[in-house]
Protein backbone atom coordinates (compact mmCIF):
# COMPACT_ATOMS: atom_id res chain seq x y z
CA UNK A 1 0.00 0.00 0.00
CA UNK A 2 1.29 3.58 -0.70
CA UNK A 3 1.69 6.42 2.00
CA UNK A 4 -1.27 7.54 0.60
CA UNK A 5 -2.95 4.38 2.26
CA UNK A 6 -1.46 4.49 5.20
CA UNK A 7 -2.74 8.20 5.94
CA UNK A 8 -5.93 6.92 4.87
CA UNK A 9 -6.02 4.79 7.80
CA UNK A 10 -4.93 7.38 10.44
CA UNK A 11 -7.12 9.76 9.15
CA UNK A 12 -10.12 6.85 9.32
CA UNK A 13 -8.65 6.05 12.81
CA UNK A 14 -9.16 9.91 13.46
CA UNK A 15 -12.62 9.53 12.70
CA UNK A 16 -13.06 6.81 14.72
CA UNK A 17 -14.38 4.27 11.77
CA UNK A 18 -12.72 1.60 13.25
CA UNK A 19 -13.59 -1.20 10.63
CA UNK A 20 -12.65 0.83 7.90
CA UNK A 21 -9.19 2.09 10.00
CA UNK A 22 -8.72 -1.35 10.72
CA UNK A 23 -8.80 -2.54 7.44
CA UNK A 24 -6.68 0.08 5.79
CA UNK A 25 -3.91 -0.52 8.54
CA UNK A 26 -3.70 -4.16 7.91
CA UNK A 27 -3.21 -3.65 4.33
CA UNK A 28 -0.32 -1.03 5.43
CA UNK A 29 0.96 -3.32 7.74
CA UNK A 30 1.38 -5.99 4.87
CA UNK A 31 3.09 -3.40 2.35
CA UNK A 32 5.27 -2.46 5.10
CA UNK A 33 5.43 -3.02 8.56
CA UNK A 34 3.80 -0.09 10.32
CA UNK A 35 6.05 2.00 13.09
CA UNK A 36 5.57 2.13 16.45
CA UNK A 37 2.96 4.88 16.71
CA UNK A 38 0.99 3.08 13.36
CA UNK A 39 1.51 -0.57 15.17
CA UNK A 40 -0.75 1.20 18.55
CA UNK A 41 -3.10 2.60 16.28
CA UNK A 42 -3.66 -0.65 14.43
CA UNK A 43 -3.58 -2.46 17.70
CA UNK A 44 -6.61 -0.37 18.93
CA UNK A 45 -8.44 -0.28 15.41
CA UNK A 46 -8.36 -4.15 15.69
CA UNK A 47 -9.93 -4.33 18.96
CA UNK A 48 -12.47 -1.92 19.01
CA UNK A 49 -13.77 -3.25 15.31
CA UNK A 50 -14.03 -6.42 17.71
CA UNK A 51 -10.67 -8.70 16.33
CA UNK A 52 -9.54 -9.71 19.78
CA UNK A 53 -6.72 -11.77 18.33
CA UNK A 54 -5.08 -9.38 16.34
CA UNK A 55 -5.11 -6.94 18.52
CA UNK A 56 -2.99 -9.08 20.90
CA UNK A 57 -0.51 -9.89 18.02
CA UNK A 58 0.10 -5.92 16.97
CA UNK A 59 0.12 -4.95 20.91
CA UNK A 60 2.60 -7.57 21.43
CA UNK A 61 4.62 -6.62 18.30
CA UNK A 62 4.38 -2.84 19.72
CA UNK A 63 5.39 -4.31 22.88
CA UNK A 64 8.92 -5.50 21.29
CA UNK A 65 8.85 -2.43 19.35
CA UNK A 66 9.25 -0.13 22.27
CA UNK A 67 11.32 -2.82 23.96
CA UNK A 68 13.77 -2.32 20.76
CA UNK A 69 13.76 1.48 21.16
CA UNK A 70 14.41 1.10 24.52
CA UNK A 71 10.93 2.89 26.01
CA UNK A 72 10.20 0.45 29.15
CA UNK A 73 7.24 2.74 29.66
CA UNK A 74 5.46 2.25 26.44
CA UNK A 75 6.24 -1.30 26.31
CA UNK A 76 4.65 -1.93 29.77
CA UNK A 77 1.58 0.47 28.45
CA UNK A 78 0.98 -1.55 25.28
CA UNK A 79 1.57 -4.51 27.65
CA UNK A 80 -1.20 -2.93 30.05
CA UNK A 81 -3.86 -2.75 26.71
CA UNK A 82 -3.59 -6.37 26.13
CA UNK A 83 -4.07 -7.25 29.92
CA UNK A 84 -7.35 -4.62 30.00
CA UNK A 85 -8.85 -5.92 27.10
CA UNK A 86 -8.33 -9.63 28.44
CA UNK A 87 -9.49 -8.35 31.87
CA UNK A 88 -12.81 -6.76 30.58
CA UNK A 89 -13.66 -9.73 28.60
CA UNK A 90 -13.85 -11.73 31.64
CA UNK A 91 -10.04 -13.27 31.57
CA UNK A 92 -8.26 -12.83 34.37
CA UNK A 93 -5.60 -15.13 34.66
CA UNK A 94 -3.73 -14.48 30.98
CA UNK A 95 -4.68 -10.67 31.67
CA UNK A 96 -2.58 -10.61 35.26
CA UNK A 97 0.14 -12.29 33.55
CA UNK A 98 0.41 -9.45 30.79
CA UNK A 99 0.70 -7.26 34.15
CA UNK A 100 3.12 -9.20 35.69
CA UNK A 101 5.16 -8.32 32.41
CA UNK A 102 4.89 -5.16 32.34
CA UNK A 103 5.69 -5.02 35.75
CA UNK A 104 9.17 -6.44 35.17
CA UNK A 105 9.77 -4.08 32.07
CA UNK A 106 9.10 -1.71 34.61
CA UNK A 107 11.83 -2.44 37.17
CA UNK A 108 14.28 0.31 37.89
CA UNK A 109 12.31 2.65 36.43
CA UNK A 110 11.45 6.72 38.22
CA UNK A 111 7.53 6.56 39.32
CA UNK A 112 5.44 6.98 35.77
CA UNK A 113 1.75 6.67 35.05
CA UNK A 114 2.08 2.99 33.88
CA UNK A 115 2.98 1.86 37.54
CA UNK A 116 -0.18 2.95 38.71
CA UNK A 117 -2.14 0.92 35.38
CA UNK A 118 -0.24 -2.06 37.05
CA UNK A 119 -1.68 -0.57 40.19
CA UNK A 120 -5.01 -0.17 38.89
CA UNK A 121 -5.93 -3.12 37.17
CA UNK A 122 -4.17 -5.81 39.48
CA UNK A 123 -6.75 -3.80 42.68
CA UNK A 124 -9.51 -4.99 39.49
CA UNK A 125 -8.65 -8.24 39.86
CA UNK A 126 -8.59 -8.09 43.71
CA UNK A 127 -11.64 -6.10 43.55
CA UNK A 128 -13.64 -8.77 41.08
CA UNK A 129 -12.09 -11.44 43.24
CA UNK A 130 -14.16 -10.51 46.23
CA UNK A 131 -11.86 -8.05 47.95
CA UNK A 132 -13.02 -5.03 47.54
CA UNK A 133 -12.28 -3.45 51.06
CA UNK A 134 -8.87 -4.50 50.36
CA UNK A 135 -8.68 -2.87 46.85
CA UNK A 136 -9.70 0.21 47.57
CA UNK A 137 -6.80 1.90 48.97
CA UNK A 138 -4.66 0.97 45.27
CA UNK A 139 -7.80 2.98 43.26
CA UNK A 140 -7.24 5.76 45.69
CA UNK A 141 -3.94 5.82 45.78
CA UNK A 142 -3.99 5.47 41.43
CA UNK A 143 -6.27 8.63 41.22
CA UNK A 144 -3.82 10.78 42.98
CA UNK A 145 -1.00 9.61 40.09
CA UNK A 146 -3.16 9.97 37.68
CA UNK A 147 -3.82 14.07 38.46
CA UNK A 148 -0.27 14.35 39.15
CA UNK A 149 0.75 12.55 35.21
CA UNK A 150 -1.94 14.41 33.84
CA UNK A 151 -3.85 10.72 32.89
CA UNK A 152 -7.60 11.45 32.36
CA UNK A 153 -8.25 7.63 31.29
CA UNK A 154 -6.12 6.50 34.34
CA UNK A 155 -7.86 8.85 36.91
CA UNK A 156 -11.55 7.74 34.93
CA UNK A 157 -10.39 4.20 35.64
CA UNK A 158 -9.63 4.78 39.69
CA UNK A 159 -12.25 6.52 40.34
CA UNK A 160 -14.12 3.92 38.56
CA UNK A 161 -12.68 1.07 40.82
CA UNK A 162 -13.13 3.52 43.84
CA UNK A 163 -16.90 3.94 42.99
CA UNK A 164 -17.75 -0.09 42.73
CA UNK A 165 -15.71 -1.05 45.52
CA UNK A 166 -17.93 1.67 47.76
CA UNK A 167 -21.07 -0.15 46.01
CA UNK A 168 -19.74 -3.53 46.45
CA UNK A 169 -19.27 -2.99 50.27
CA UNK A 170 -22.91 -1.64 50.52
CA UNK A 171 -22.50 1.77 50.28
CA UNK A 172 -24.25 2.66 47.67
CA UNK A 173 -25.19 6.32 47.47
CA UNK A 174 -21.77 7.02 47.66
CA UNK A 175 -20.25 4.70 45.01
CA UNK A 176 -23.16 5.72 43.00
CA UNK A 177 -21.85 9.47 43.31
CA UNK A 178 -18.61 8.51 42.23
CA UNK A 179 -19.87 6.74 39.41
CA UNK A 180 -21.55 9.48 38.26
CA UNK A 181 -18.55 12.09 39.04
CA UNK A 182 -17.24 8.90 36.02
CA UNK A 183 -19.45 9.09 33.58
CA UNK A 184 -19.45 12.90 33.83
CA UNK A 185 -15.80 12.96 32.28
CA UNK A 186 -17.18 10.22 30.49
CA UNK A 187 -19.68 11.78 28.05
CA UNK A 188 -17.81 14.82 27.70
CA UNK A 189 -15.30 12.83 25.67
CA UNK A 190 -12.40 13.29 28.04
CA UNK A 191 -11.77 9.68 27.73
CA UNK A 192 -10.36 7.17 25.33
CA UNK A 193 -12.74 4.61 23.76
CA UNK A 194 -11.13 2.16 24.85
CA UNK A 195 -11.71 3.06 28.45
CA UNK A 196 -15.23 5.12 27.81
CA UNK A 197 -16.68 1.58 27.17
CA UNK A 198 -15.16 0.08 29.82
CA UNK A 199 -16.81 2.12 32.37
CA UNK A 200 -19.99 2.56 30.38
CA UNK A 201 -20.38 -1.16 30.67
CA UNK A 202 -19.23 -1.09 34.36
CA UNK A 203 -21.69 1.58 35.44
CA UNK A 204 -24.62 0.43 34.02
CA UNK A 205 -24.17 -3.28 35.56
CA UNK A 206 -23.44 -1.16 38.99
CA UNK A 207 -26.67 0.21 38.26
CA UNK A 208 -28.87 -2.91 37.69
CA UNK A 209 -26.91 -4.56 40.78
CA UNK A 210 -28.09 -1.67 42.73
CA UNK A 211 -31.43 -2.09 40.74
CA UNK A 212 -31.61 1.72 40.37
CA UNK A 213 -33.71 1.19 37.44
CA UNK A 214 -33.45 5.18 36.47
CA UNK A 215 -29.95 5.20 36.42
CA UNK A 216 -29.35 2.17 34.11
CA UNK A 217 -31.96 3.51 31.62
CA UNK A 218 -30.43 7.33 31.31
CA UNK A 219 -26.69 5.39 30.99
CA UNK A 220 -27.80 2.49 29.07
CA UNK A 221 -30.01 5.83 26.68
CA UNK A 222 -26.13 7.07 26.61
CA UNK A 223 -24.25 4.20 26.13
CA UNK A 224 -26.54 3.54 22.67
CA UNK A 225 -25.78 6.75 21.34
CA UNK A 226 -22.08 6.48 21.99
CA UNK A 227 -22.25 2.91 20.24
CA UNK A 228 -24.45 4.44 17.35
CA UNK A 229 -21.84 7.43 16.77
CA UNK A 230 -19.14 4.55 16.02
CA UNK A 231 -21.09 2.36 14.00
CA UNK A 232 -18.24 -0.14 13.29
CA UNK A 233 -17.60 -0.67 17.35
CA UNK A 234 -17.92 -4.17 18.41
CA UNK A 235 -16.87 -5.12 22.26
CA UNK A 236 -19.40 -3.23 24.04
CA UNK A 237 -22.34 -2.94 21.73
CA UNK A 238 -23.43 -6.67 22.68
CA UNK A 239 -22.99 -5.76 26.69
CA UNK A 240 -25.48 -2.67 25.46
CA UNK A 241 -27.63 -4.81 23.84
CA UNK A 242 -28.21 -7.28 26.77
CA UNK A 243 -29.06 -3.78 28.96
CA UNK A 244 -30.93 -2.50 26.43
CA UNK A 245 -33.18 -5.69 26.42
CA UNK A 246 -33.55 -5.61 30.44
CA UNK A 247 -34.63 -2.35 29.98
CA UNK A 248 -37.27 -2.92 26.80
CA UNK A 249 -38.27 -5.80 28.52
CA UNK A 250 -39.51 -4.33 31.65
CA UNK A 251 -40.81 -1.24 29.05
CA UNK A 252 -43.03 -3.84 27.18
CA UNK A 253 -41.26 -3.62 24.12
CA UNK A 254 -40.90 -7.08 23.59
CA UNK A 255 -40.46 -7.23 19.97
CA UNK A 256 -37.52 -4.75 20.07
CA UNK A 257 -36.12 -6.89 22.98
CA UNK A 258 -35.98 -9.64 21.37
CA UNK A 259 -34.21 -8.71 18.82
CA UNK A 260 -31.57 -7.23 20.72
CA UNK A 261 -31.64 -10.19 22.41
CA UNK A 262 -30.84 -12.27 19.24
CA UNK A 263 -28.39 -9.53 18.27
CA UNK A 264 -26.26 -9.83 21.72
CA UNK A 265 -25.46 -13.58 21.44
CA UNK A 266 -24.52 -13.12 17.71
CA UNK A 267 -21.95 -10.23 18.76
CA UNK A 268 -20.99 -12.09 21.88
CA UNK A 269 -20.45 -15.49 20.55
CA UNK A 270 -17.63 -15.14 17.98
CA UNK A 271 -14.72 -15.38 17.45
CA UNK A 272 -14.04 -14.60 21.00
CA UNK A 273 -16.44 -15.90 23.83
CA UNK A 274 -17.49 -12.65 25.86
CA UNK A 275 -18.06 -14.03 29.65
CA UNK A 276 -21.61 -11.84 29.17
CA UNK A 277 -22.82 -13.94 26.12
CA UNK A 278 -24.22 -16.41 28.61
CA UNK A 279 -26.72 -13.20 29.80
CA UNK A 280 -27.29 -12.42 26.37
CA UNK A 281 -28.62 -16.32 26.45
CA UNK A 282 -30.85 -15.73 29.33
CA UNK A 283 -32.06 -12.63 28.23
CA UNK A 284 -33.38 -14.69 24.89
CA UNK A 285 -34.80 -17.21 26.95
CA UNK A 286 -36.52 -15.03 29.00
CA UNK A 287 -38.48 -13.59 26.34
CA UNK A 288 -39.42 -16.52 25.26
CA UNK A 289 -41.06 -17.96 27.74
CA UNK A 290 -42.79 -14.87 28.69
CA UNK A 291 -44.27 -15.23 24.64
CA UNK A 292 -44.72 -19.01 25.37
CA UNK A 293 -41.82 -20.24 22.75
CA UNK A 294 -40.44 -22.82 25.42
CA UNK A 295 -38.75 -25.09 23.11
CA UNK A 296 -36.80 -22.31 22.19
CA UNK A 297 -36.52 -21.09 26.10
CA UNK A 298 -35.33 -24.03 27.24
CA UNK A 299 -32.51 -24.08 24.32
CA UNK A 300 -31.45 -20.81 25.23
CA UNK A 301 -31.65 -21.45 29.00
CA UNK A 302 -29.35 -24.14 28.45
CA UNK A 303 -26.82 -22.03 26.92
CA UNK A 304 -26.93 -19.62 29.32
CA UNK A 305 -25.97 -22.09 31.98
CA UNK A 306 -23.09 -23.58 29.16
CA UNK A 307 -21.67 -19.95 28.89
CA UNK A 308 -21.82 -19.57 32.76
CA UNK A 309 -25.05 -17.89 33.92
CA UNK A 310 -27.28 -20.00 35.87
CA UNK A 311 -30.42 -20.67 34.30
CA UNK A 312 -32.46 -19.59 37.46
CA UNK A 313 -34.78 -18.35 38.21
CA UNK A 314 -35.92 -18.50 34.41
CA UNK A 315 -36.09 -22.14 34.06
CA UNK A 316 -37.78 -22.79 37.15
CA UNK A 317 -40.85 -20.60 35.90
CA UNK A 318 -40.44 -22.42 32.64
CA UNK A 319 -41.15 -25.40 34.43
CA UNK A 320 -44.08 -23.92 36.66
CA UNK A 321 -45.21 -22.72 33.12
CA UNK A 322 -45.40 -26.57 31.69
CA UNK A 323 -47.37 -27.43 35.05
CA UNK A 324 -44.04 -29.29 36.34
CA UNK A 325 -44.43 -27.74 39.76
CA UNK A 326 -42.94 -30.18 41.74
CA UNK A 327 -39.99 -30.02 39.20
CA UNK A 328 -40.00 -25.90 39.67
CA UNK A 329 -40.81 -26.43 43.88
CA UNK A 330 -37.40 -28.45 43.88
CA UNK A 331 -35.51 -26.07 41.25
CA UNK A 332 -36.33 -22.74 43.09
CA UNK A 333 -35.74 -24.27 46.72
CA UNK A 334 -32.26 -25.58 45.89
CA UNK A 335 -31.28 -21.88 44.02
CA UNK A 336 -32.35 -20.43 47.69
CA UNK A 337 -30.71 -22.70 49.88
CA UNK A 338 -27.34 -21.76 47.47
CA UNK A 339 -27.70 -18.12 47.14
CA UNK A 340 -25.99 -16.30 50.38
CA UNK A 341 -25.75 -12.42 48.95
CA UNK A 342 -28.62 -10.40 49.39
CA UNK A 343 -28.94 -8.35 45.95
CA UNK A 344 -28.42 -12.18 44.26
CA UNK A 345 -31.10 -13.82 46.13
CA UNK A 346 -33.66 -10.61 45.26
CA UNK A 347 -33.66 -11.97 41.98
CA UNK A 348 -34.75 -15.52 43.05
CA UNK A 349 -37.14 -14.73 46.03
CA UNK A 350 -40.07 -13.35 43.47
CA UNK A 351 -39.94 -16.74 41.41
CA UNK A 352 -39.14 -18.56 44.75
CA UNK A 353 -42.58 -17.08 46.09
CA UNK A 354 -44.67 -17.81 42.43
CA UNK A 355 -43.23 -21.44 42.55
CA UNK A 356 -44.23 -21.94 46.66
CA UNK A 357 -47.46 -20.17 46.47
CA UNK A 358 -48.71 -22.65 43.04
CA UNK A 359 -46.84 -26.13 45.17
CA UNK A 360 -49.36 -24.89 48.24
CA UNK A 361 -46.77 -24.29 50.27
CA UNK A 362 -47.80 -20.88 51.14
CA UNK A 363 -45.70 -21.18 54.78
CA UNK A 364 -42.77 -21.11 52.34
CA UNK A 365 -44.09 -18.38 50.19
CA UNK A 366 -44.73 -16.25 52.95
CA UNK A 367 -40.89 -16.41 54.16
CA UNK A 368 -39.83 -15.45 50.82
CA UNK A 369 -41.89 -12.69 50.63
CA UNK A 370 -40.76 -11.31 54.35
CA UNK A 371 -37.22 -11.81 53.42
CA UNK A 372 -38.06 -9.94 50.22
CA UNK A 373 -39.27 -7.13 52.24
CA UNK A 374 -36.57 -6.69 54.03
CA UNK A 375 -33.95 -6.54 51.55
CA UNK A 376 -35.86 -3.72 49.66
CA UNK A 377 -36.29 -1.92 52.83
CA UNK A 378 -32.05 -2.21 53.10
CA UNK A 379 -31.52 -1.36 49.83
CA UNK A 380 -34.32 1.61 49.30
CA UNK A 381 -34.91 0.86 45.44
CA UNK A 382 -38.13 1.63 43.93
CA UNK A 383 -38.21 -1.48 41.39
CA UNK A 384 -37.63 -3.92 44.73
CA UNK A 385 -40.17 -1.93 46.52
CA UNK A 386 -42.72 -3.12 43.84
CA UNK A 387 -41.31 -6.67 43.66
CA UNK A 388 -41.78 -7.11 47.46
CA UNK A 389 -45.26 -5.09 47.47
CA UNK A 390 -46.31 -7.68 44.92
CA UNK A 391 -45.13 -11.13 46.52
CA UNK A 392 -46.19 -9.51 50.01
CA UNK A 393 -49.97 -9.68 48.23
CA UNK A 394 -50.05 -12.59 46.42
CA UNK A 395 -49.47 -14.61 49.55
CA UNK A 396 -51.87 -13.04 51.39
CA UNK A 397 -54.38 -13.81 48.85
CA UNK A 398 -53.29 -17.39 48.92
CA UNK A 399 -53.49 -17.40 52.97
CA UNK A 400 -56.56 -16.55 52.25
CA UNK A 401 -56.79 -12.94 53.49
CA UNK A 402 -58.28 -11.54 49.84
CA UNK A 403 -58.52 -7.40 51.77
CA UNK A 404 -55.09 -7.10 53.01
CA UNK A 405 -53.65 -8.58 49.70
CA UNK A 406 -55.79 -5.90 48.29
CA UNK A 407 -54.14 -3.00 49.86
CA UNK A 408 -50.94 -4.50 48.90
CA UNK A 409 -51.96 -5.25 45.31
CA UNK A 410 -53.07 -1.52 45.15
CA UNK A 411 -49.50 -0.32 46.52
CA UNK A 412 -47.73 -3.29 43.73
CA UNK A 413 -49.89 -2.25 40.91
CA UNK A 414 -48.94 1.82 41.63
CA UNK A 415 -45.21 1.51 41.72
CA UNK A 416 -45.51 -0.66 38.75
CA UNK A 417 -46.86 1.83 36.82
CA UNK A 418 -44.47 4.64 38.12
CA UNK A 419 -41.74 2.56 36.61
CA UNK A 420 -43.68 1.67 33.09
CA UNK A 421 -43.61 -1.67 33.87
CA UNK A 422 -46.89 -2.84 31.96
CA UNK A 423 -46.10 -6.79 32.03
CA UNK A 424 -45.93 -6.37 35.81
CA UNK A 425 -48.53 -4.71 36.15
CA UNK A 426 -50.89 -6.80 34.69
CA UNK A 427 -49.99 -9.49 36.46
CA UNK A 428 -50.48 -7.67 39.44
CA UNK A 429 -53.92 -6.76 38.27
CA UNK A 430 -54.82 -10.50 37.89
CA UNK A 431 -54.23 -10.88 41.44
CA UNK A 432 -56.20 -7.79 42.25
CA UNK A 433 -59.05 -9.21 40.26
CA UNK A 434 -58.94 -12.57 42.20
CA UNK A 435 -58.98 -10.54 45.40
CA UNK A 436 -62.08 -8.43 44.46
CA UNK A 437 -63.27 -11.74 43.54
CA UNK A 438 -62.97 -13.31 47.07
CA UNK A 439 -64.24 -10.25 48.06
CA UNK A 440 -67.77 -10.58 46.20
CA UNK A 441 -67.47 -8.12 44.30
CA UNK A 442 -67.23 -9.33 41.04
CA UNK A 443 -67.52 -6.61 38.49
CA UNK A 444 -64.30 -5.00 39.45
CA UNK A 445 -62.55 -8.79 39.20
CA UNK A 446 -63.89 -9.30 35.82
CA UNK A 447 -62.57 -5.02 34.96
CA UNK A 448 -59.12 -5.77 36.19
CA UNK A 449 -59.14 -9.37 34.39
CA UNK A 450 -59.80 -7.99 31.18
CA UNK A 451 -57.41 -5.04 31.72
CA UNK A 452 -54.53 -7.40 32.72
CA UNK A 453 -55.67 -9.48 29.13
CA UNK A 454 -55.82 -6.23 26.96
CA UNK A 455 -52.06 -5.51 28.26
CA UNK A 456 -51.17 -9.59 27.48
CA UNK A 457 -52.67 -9.19 24.25
CA UNK A 458 -50.65 -6.05 23.19
CA UNK A 459 -47.06 -7.95 24.24
CA UNK A 460 -48.27 -11.03 23.09
CA UNK A 461 -48.18 -13.04 26.28
CA UNK A 462 -49.39 -15.83 25.52
CA UNK A 463 -48.92 -18.09 28.90
CA UNK A 464 -50.54 -14.88 30.59
CA UNK A 465 -53.51 -14.80 27.93
CA UNK A 466 -54.40 -18.71 28.64
CA UNK A 467 -54.12 -17.99 32.41
CA UNK A 468 -56.54 -15.20 32.77
CA UNK A 469 -58.80 -16.94 30.02
CA UNK A 470 -59.03 -20.20 32.74
CA UNK A 471 -59.71 -18.16 35.11
CA UNK A 472 -62.40 -16.11 34.13
CA UNK A 473 -64.05 -19.38 33.09
CA UNK A 474 -64.58 -20.33 36.70
CA UNK A 475 -67.50 -18.91 38.69
CA UNK A 476 -67.38 -15.02 39.83
CA UNK A 477 -67.43 -16.45 43.12
CA UNK A 478 -64.36 -18.04 44.68
CA UNK A 479 -64.89 -19.92 48.47
CA UNK A 480 -65.15 -17.25 51.34
CA UNK A 481 -61.84 -18.45 52.13
CA UNK A 482 -60.13 -17.34 49.20
CA UNK A 483 -59.17 -20.60 47.15
CA UNK A 484 -56.82 -20.35 44.49
CA UNK A 485 -57.16 -21.39 40.75
CA UNK A 486 -55.22 -24.27 41.41
CA UNK A 487 -56.86 -25.07 44.60
CA UNK A 488 -60.39 -25.03 42.63
CA UNK A 489 -58.67 -27.34 40.57
CA UNK A 490 -57.57 -29.90 43.20
CA UNK A 491 -61.02 -29.17 44.97
CA UNK A 492 -63.31 -30.14 41.96
CA UNK A 493 -61.10 -33.41 41.49
CA UNK A 494 -61.46 -34.44 44.68
CA UNK A 495 -65.27 -34.11 44.45
CA UNK A 496 -65.21 -36.13 41.32
CA UNK A 497 -63.92 -38.94 43.78
CA UNK A 498 -60.26 -39.44 42.61
CA UNK A 499 -57.74 -40.51 45.50
CA UNK A 500 -55.27 -38.12 45.72
CA UNK A 501 -52.51 -40.34 43.31
CA UNK A 502 -55.06 -40.20 40.39
CA UNK A 503 -55.03 -36.21 41.20
CA UNK A 504 -51.16 -36.08 41.02
CA UNK A 505 -51.14 -38.08 37.86
CA UNK A 506 -53.61 -35.62 35.95
CA UNK A 507 -52.40 -32.96 37.44
CA UNK A 508 -48.50 -33.74 36.99
CA UNK A 509 -48.00 -32.92 41.10
CA UNK A 510 -46.71 -35.48 43.63
CA UNK A 511 -49.12 -37.11 45.83
CA UNK A 512 -47.44 -34.90 48.50
CA UNK A 513 -48.04 -31.68 46.65
CA UNK A 514 -51.56 -32.70 46.52
CA UNK A 515 -51.87 -33.81 50.09
CA UNK A 516 -51.00 -29.87 50.76
CA UNK A 517 -53.28 -28.44 48.43
CA UNK A 518 -55.86 -30.74 49.91
CA UNK A 519 -55.56 -29.91 53.72
CA UNK A 520 -55.44 -25.77 52.39
CA UNK A 521 -58.83 -26.33 50.75
CA UNK A 522 -59.91 -27.74 54.02
CA UNK A 523 -58.73 -25.17 55.86
CA UNK A 524 -60.26 -22.12 53.95
CA UNK A 525 -63.89 -23.76 53.29
CA UNK A 526 -63.68 -24.90 56.72
CA UNK A 527 -64.26 -28.75 56.35
CA UNK A 528 -62.48 -31.93 57.89
CA UNK A 529 -63.65 -34.40 55.08
CA UNK A 530 -63.73 -35.16 51.28
CA UNK A 531 -67.45 -35.59 51.38
CA UNK A 532 -68.05 -32.30 52.81
CA UNK A 533 -65.85 -30.58 51.06
CA UNK A 534 -67.72 -32.46 48.00
CA UNK A 535 -70.96 -31.32 48.71
CA UNK A 536 -68.61 -27.55 49.38
CA UNK A 537 -67.74 -27.53 45.90
CA UNK A 538 -71.18 -28.90 44.37
CA UNK A 539 -73.05 -25.89 46.62
CA UNK A 540 -70.46 -23.62 45.29
CA UNK A 541 -70.95 -24.53 41.72
CA UNK A 542 -67.09 -25.67 41.12
CA UNK A 543 -68.22 -28.54 39.45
Amino acid sequence: MTTDGLEQGRASFAQRSWGVAYAQLAAADADTPLGLDDLERFGLAAYLAGHDEVSTRVWTRAHHAALLRDDPQRAARNAVLIGSGLMFRGEVAPAVGWFARAGRVLEGCDECAEQSWLLTWNAFARMWGGDPSGAEPAFTESVQAGRRFGDLDLVTMARLGEGMCLVMQGHGPAGVGLLDEVMAGVTSGEVTPMYAGIAYCTVIAACSDLFDLRRAREWTAALTHWCDSQPELVPYRGNCLVHRCELMQMQGAWNDALQAAEQACALLSGPVKWDTLGAAYYQLGELQRLRGEFTSAEENYRKADETGRRPEPGLALLRLAQGRIDVAAAVMRRAVAETDDPSARSRILPAYVEVMIAAGDVPSARTGADELAQIAGALDAPYLDAVAASAAGAVLLAGGDARSALRKLRLAASAWRELDAPHETARVRVLTGLACRALDDPETSAMELRGARTVFERLGATPDIERVDALTTLPHRNAPGGLTAREVEVLRLVASGRTNRAIAQELGLSEKTVARHISNCFTKIRVSSRAAATAYAYEHALV
